[in-house]
């Protein structure tokens, strides 16, 4: 067998945090923007955030949800109404204070003293107290609800420690604000928010995931319940990939969103908030990339084919363009995942080995070449980014096909990857979730053994709240582990409590995570 050169000089195994980062330079998709925790998403990053938005978007208008936008900046006297929702993001709030510059005696500027605002406001962290509002205006009558609100925006978070998608103090997301009649609706919504995040994430992300509870210490500040999408990275760590909380009428109270009635008294109304971020970006790569760079599900690829002619600065290279020019539209004729598919013809200058290089870390997912002689020929050379070598010669793994053939396996090959990129990450996660663990020594062994990477576990635990949870928390942290949810799908409990010795209620998983 021969030795493989990939395309990237880190290696997952070796280093992931520094391979993680190498991914998105080599993959042109961001930059530091010279404003901690703020970056540049460049058009390839943004063309996947794009396609995630579209499907995500269509999901979310087909459950009747509309569309809308509200301010940027929010007074500070409505998080005060919130106690509990205030104190969960206090740390983290970014604060305007001043609403004009003057220069100083130094040549720089200044706030200027006379410019300062009668009341701060605070650049938005999440959007519940300002919809809030509106949505005490727009909530009169029970025939007013439900209300269901959605937002695509960015959002400000001063992060301390900060890493490109997957914690920024900037970030862009959409998050749903539903407001309802009573407690069963509300949750109904909960859940529906839930199940579409699941189908998103692994229909079109093909990044597999498990729904279910998030303790009491993991709730959205001010929620009564809060429900996750946690997916597993190649080094064992979870990502939380999205989130729908039940917020009871906690925000309701504070808002003043109140009704009348079927029986024309007055009442509270349920509200429900949901989200998914471009964290998910960050769970792509970290699902489905390899040391050559990203690969990008078909479904989620701005450009599913790239065609590259190997032009020689000769005049018959404009005999190749237009070759290969009927070959894309002969391919964009198709449609694969339900849309039309999506062909690049890449001109640019340079070599088309280049040219391949870059594609192949950008993650597009069939490359293809043509040649004079492939095209005196009327064949292509076809590479599939999932399965990149020839593992016997450590040489790309090119197909042949003649070119009428590739206008009809390649819609099959974009749709086979699609599912194969999933099964794949779904048999890693399921090998790497243990179960059987049944006290705190053994599970900090799990975590602490020779196991660069260990996974997931997931035990049987009795549900402790207040202080009694406090403890467990405290406890996990000083292996660097946190309880991420309780699956949906989880077998009922039937032994004692790792973390308490008390009878187990229900099971946990417990992993290191992002």
């Amino acid at each position: 067998m021969s030795q493989i050169r990939h395309a990237l000089t880190t290696r997952r195994e070796d280093d992931f945090a520094a391979w993680y980062q190498e991914v998105i330079s080599a993959a042109d998709m961001a930059e530091e923007s010279g404003v901690r925790g703020c970056m540049v998403i460049k058009p390839w990053g943004f063309g996947i955030w794009e396609r995630m938005q579209r499907l995500l978007d269509d999901r979310i208008k087909a459950a009747g949800v509309e569309n809308a936008y509200f301010p940027l900046f929010i007074p500070l006297a409505n998080f005060e109404r919130e106690a509990a929702h205030v104190e969960g993001f206090a740390k983290e709030m970014a604060v305007v204070t001043h609403h004009r510059l003057i220069a100083d005696n130094k040549g720089g500027l200044i706030p200027d003293p006379e410019a300062k605002l009668e009341e701060p406001l605070v650049v938005r962290p999440t959007s519940e107290t300002i919809i809030g509002d509106a949505m005490s205006r727009w909530t009169q009558s029970w025939r007013d609800l439900p209300l269901k609100l959605n937002q695509w925006a960015n959002v400000v978070r001063w992060e301390m420690r900060t890493r490109m998608f997957l914690r920024t103090s900037e970030f862009l997301w959409q998050e749903g604000h539903t407001a309802h009649e009573n407690e069963a609706d509300a949750k109904a919504e909960t859940m529906r928010a839930l199940e579409m995040y699941r189908a998103f994430a692994e229909e079109n992300c093909a990044i597999p995931v498990v729904a279910g509870e998030k303790p009491e210490n993991e709730r959205f500040p001010g929620a009564v319940e809060t429900w996750s999408i946690e997916a597993m990275m190649q080094d064992g760590k979870a990502l939380q990939a999205g989130t729908s909380h039940y917020l009871g009428t906690n925000f309701a109270q504070a808002a003043n969103i109140r009704y009348q009635d079927r029986e024309g008294g007055q009442a509270l109304a349920h509200t429900v908030s949901w989200g998914v971020s471009t964290r998910m970006v960050g769970g792509l790569i970290m699902t489905h990339g390899d040391d050559d760079g990203l690969r990008v599900p078909p479904a989620l690829a701005p450009q599913q084919v790239v065609i590259l002619p190997m032009l020689r600065d000769k005049p018959e290279d404009s005999e190749i363009i237009a070759w290969c020019e009927d070959l894309r539209a002969g391919l964009a004729a198709h449609h694969v995942l339900g849309e039309p598919l999506r062909v690049l013809l890449d001109t640019k200058p340079g070599k088309a080995a280049a040219k391949r290089w870059d594609w192949v870390r950008k993650g597009a997912p069939v490359i293809i070449e043509v040649g004079p002689r492939d095209m005196e020929n009327g064949v292509v050379s076809l590479l599939r980014r999932d399965a990149l070598w020839d593992e016997a010669s450590g040489k790309p793994a090119f197909q042949s096909p003649a070119r009428d053939e590739a206008l009809t396996r390649v819609p099959a090959i974009l749709a086979e990857m699609q599912t194969g990129l999933l099964a794949e990450a779904r048999a890693r996660r399921d090998a790497n979730i243990v179960r059987g663990i049944t006290d705190m020594d053994a599970l900090a062994a799990f975590f602490g053994g020779e196991a660069k990477y260990p996974g997931w576990v997931e035990v049987q635990w009795s549900k402790p709240t207040g202080g009694a949870l406090d403890k467990v928390v405290e406890q996990l942290k000083t292996h660097r582990l946190t309880l991420r949810n309780v699956p949906l799908d989880a077998a009922p409990a039937d032994g004692t409590c790792v973390f308490t010795g008390e009878p187990a209620v229900e099971r946990v998983l417990v992993a290191r995570a992002y």
